[in-house]
């Protein structure tokens, strides 16, 4: 799991470069959830939180960035 303040020091490339690495670990996840099970099924809701909390940071920096212009 990741801790916000690491997501608010990455730069966004860096954070949207992470961002689809956790999407196609959830899409692993759920895949192997539906085939076989999960160890620890909780890892789904996990990587889902880290998900949305750099989509937050994302979104946070663009509206920043917006009442700068």
């Amino acid at each position: 799991m990741m801790k916000i303040n690491k997501i608010k020091e990455m730069s966004s490339p860096e954070l949207e470069k992470e961002l689809g690495e956790l999407k196609t670990e959830l899409f692993k996840l759920k895949f192997s959830l539906a085939t076989n099970g999960l160890d620890n099924p909780m890892k789904i809701k996990e990587v889902k939180k880290d998900i949305a909390r750099i989509n937050t940071v994302l979104t946070e920096r663009k509206i920043a960035e917006s009442k700068k212009a």
